[in-house]
């Protein structure tokens, strides 16, 4: 066979500056191992589907190596990683199906519609496995705000999911907000959905059944985002301006009106039975899930190019076949029922279009995806189905830890000069995220328990087709890139933990999670290394807790002119309630009651806060993690808030430490504290995990059920008044630092703060 590279090098550029393959974002080894496969050149059809498929965003070729090391089995998981989502059973015959996305580089180039996408996208991979999307979540990252692109790039996406998921008609109910010069010119923009459904309808995307039709839901397919995962997702940013304008064609645009007609046309196909299997147009568009459903049955298929509903005039069938247009859906379905189908469909005001149908497999060969032009017309690309995805390069990609680990471990910040006053530090790490999450509608459905600004969110399982339950979820997401740059395994086994003990605060038992790894440039190895030690504190931290990873999301070539990001590893929990009798505590101190705190406090300062924010000291070591302990606390604040005789408050101890964590109760219940025996600054902002602040009326009680259960706590102060004081560090009006909380954000990007 000839060299594929000399064939594709003269297919380039009108310039002729590079080869095709390369424009397309693949080696020549990837090249070569395409012909090697085909037993022939590729042609340019087949090449950009390659491209799409092969690209990091869709084949994870740096890092499923790595991810295999993740625990993914659990007693409640019915589906796990390698499907759209994860589903989960959560009792009564329900299913809940979770997944998390990444939208960062096209979000960077078109703030509103990336973001909107994002979360049109993760919808769609919900409703593919048969449930209703009921909740969104959104961990931002951005720079500094003083900047008027960062603070453009916050306020358009936030417009962006409002937008969307206000229109669908999917509430979101919380997030995070992250501000740091990490994210200067590469934003992050992760994007969690969770639904639900009855056990019954679960359905997974496989084109099985031979002659079988492949029907096209959704919105006619346009130039927009051709390529997106391979141009976007695939590269960093050489410069702060560079690429804007020539990448904008390859972020998709959303229509959530579109996607909510076929939100209920997908739902009413499965709940009558007419699809076989279904796969949403996400990544790579009608090449990922052609390709996908049919290597997943061992089957193959014929696709029709020009059966496609196109927008645009003059569509080249490789752009049909990778544009990410945006509402659209594939559905394998019986011919007997494909008349059901499209009145469903017309119902709906959904198009559907047959475009391919389900062959088998040649006699001990594999099944084939052939693109033809026209009925009976000819074959403009002819390979092996699970070759687009099983075939992926996968690389062992070279790692190595940063330069001046040990010299930024021994750089201890409780060796930093104490403040005078604390008051000072503590206002400035108070940030109110609700100028965020007042643009969300967070009720609809009105299954919303707990919404924005607590541990978690909490909702009830409710939807049509449900069978009635006492049953409720928590919902968190959780982030810390000082802890995660400081030391990756340790930051992210923390991030794992305090992620459950978010959802344990609301009462409820963390059962699974999800994942969005943010990284740097894959082929630096320092990066390969972060990426490494995260997965491996996360599966240390979730085997120790018994927590299983049902799916998640690599974004990587997060760089902008050579400088990455700080690793960001996302996690997203979901805990289960078994009878939700009340609505949780949440954060809040009760005039007249005893504060106490759970878990062992220890004064290291290590990847805080107040060391980062305050000091701009990014050196030392990370608080200990005591599994044993941890776990311990869990089953515990979980029965304590459950129950509801002992507990009138509840919050976690994290971001900020001690010292924002008593700001936080006081400023959203308007109540203040006395509070003592805080050893020092180190004492007030220290991060040490596996630490709860309870308010209770009952201490003594507390505090003997925690001692029962292995868990150290004692009663630091009480509730009441109108003053934050915490004695020889902290005295300030709880309106003052209310005001402070509150006008951070506003004040950050301009506007008015609230009243």
């Amino acid at each position: 066979m000839s060299d594929p590279t000399a064939a594709a090098s003269t297919d380039g550029d009108p310039g002729g500056d590079q080869p095709l393959h390369r424009m397309l974002g693949l080696t020549d080894d990837e090249l070569r191992t395409i012909g090697d496969i085909l037993g022939r050149s590729p042609n340019r059809l087949e090449l950009a589907m390659y491209a799409v498929m092969w690209s990091e965003h869709c084949s994870y070729k740096s890092s499923r190596l790595h991810l295999r090391r993740l625990p993914t089995d659990g007693p409640e998981v019915l589906v796990g990683p390698g499907e759209n989502a994860g589903v989960i059973d959560a009792g009564d015959g329900i299913a809940v199906a979770v997944r998390i996305e990444s939208h960062n580089h096209p979000s960077a180039v078109e703030p509103y519609q990336g973001a909107a996408t994002g979360a049109g996208g993760i919808l769609r991979d919900i409703f593919t496995m048969g449930a209703r999307p009921i909740a969104l979540m959104d961990p931002l990252f951005f720079g500094p705000l003083h900047d008027p692109r960062n603070r453009w790039l916050l306020e358009g996406v936030v417009a962006g999911i409002s937008g969307y998921g206000n229109s669908v008609g999917v509430p979101t109910v919380g997030g995070e907000l992250t501000v740091s010069p990490a994210y200067a010119r590469n934003p992050l923009v992760n994007v969690l959905c969770l639904g639900v459904m009855p056990k019954e309808r679960l359905v997974l995307a496989r084109a099985s059944g031979v002659g079988n039709l492949a029907v096209l839901l959704g919105s006619s397919t346009g130039r927009d985002g051709i390529g997106g995962v391979s141009v976007l997702a695939s590269a960093g940013f050489s410069d702060r301006g560079e690429t804007d304008q020539a990448k904008r064609p390859s972020v998709q645009v959303g229509d959530p009106f579109e996607e909510k007609r076929l939100i209920e046309a997908c739902l009413e196909l499965l709940d009558r039975g007419l699809v076989v299997g279904i796969q949403d147009l996400g990544g790579a568009g009608l090449c990922c899930a052609t390709s996908e459903t049919a290597a997943r049955a061992g089957m193959g298929m014929d696709v029709d190019v020009t059966a496609v509903h196109r927008r645009e005039p003059g569509m080249a069938p490789f752009e049909v076949m990778t544009s990410e247009s945006q509402e659209r859906m594939l559905a394998i379905v019986r011919p007997e029922h494909r008349q059901q189908v499209e009145e469903v469909c017309r119902r709906w005001e959904v198009r559907a279009a047959v475009v391919g149908t389900v062959t088998d497999p040649p006699a001990g060969g594999e099944g084939r995806l052939r693109i033809v032009d026209g009925p009976g017309g000819a074959v403009l690309g002819d390979l092996p189905a699970a070759s687009l995805s099983d075939d992926a390069p996968l690389y062992d990609r070279p790692m190595a830890p940063p330069a001046d680990l040990q010299r930024r471990r021994a750089d201890d910040p409780t060796a930093l000069p104490a403040p005078d006053d604390c008051t000072d530090d503590l206002l400035a790490l108070l940030v109110d995220p609700s100028w965020v999450y007042r643009q969300y509608d967070h009720q609809l459905f009105l299954n919303t328990v707990e919404g924005p600004g607590g541990d978690a969110a909490v909702l009830r399982l409710a939807a049509p087709g449900l069978p009635p339950t006492e049953r409720a979820v928590a919902l968190s997401t959780d982030s810390n890139p000082n802890w995660c740059a400081l030391d990756p395994r340790a930051g992210t086994a923390s991030t794992v933990a305090e992620a459950a003990l978010n959802v344990a605060c609301a009462g409820a038992r963390p059962v699974a999670l999800v994942n969005c790894l943010n990284f740097g440039n894959p082929e630096h190895p320092e990066v390969m290394w972060q990426l490494s030690e995260s997965i491996d504190g996360m599966a240390e931290a979730c085997r120790a807790l018994q927590i299983p990873v049902v799916g998640g999301n690599v974004s990587f070539y997060n760089e902008s002119g050579g400088a990455d990001i700080d690793p960001t590893p996302v996690v997203g929990m979901v805990g289960l309630i078994d009878q939700l009798r009340r609505r949780p505590p949440g954060v809040r101190f009760v005039d007249g009651a005893t504060i106490v705190v759970l878990g062992r406090s220890t004064p290291d300062l290590g990847g805080s806060r107040w060391a980062v924010e305050r000091r701009g000291h990014r050196g030392g070591v990370l608080p200990a993690l005591d599994y044993a302990v941890h776990g311990a606390l869990l089953r515990l604040v979980t029965a304590l808030v459950a129950d509801g005789e002992l507990v009138g408050g509840i919050h976690d101890v994290s971001g900020g430490g001690l010292g924002v964590a008593l700001a936080e109760c006081a400023v959203r219940s308007g109540i203040g504290c006395q509070v003592a025996d805080v050893a020092g600054h180190a004492g007030l902002f220290s991060e040490s995990p596996s630490r709860v602040v309870v308010v209770t009326g009952r201490p003594d009680e507390l505090l003997a059920q925690a001692a029962a259960a292995g868990v150290p706590g004692r009663a630091i102060g009480t509730c009441g008044g109108s003053r934050l004081v915490v004695d020889g560090l902290v005295d300030v009006a709880v309106v003052d630092a209310a005001a402070a909380w509150r006008r951070a954000l506003p004040e950050a990007l301009g506007e008015p703060a609230p009243s």
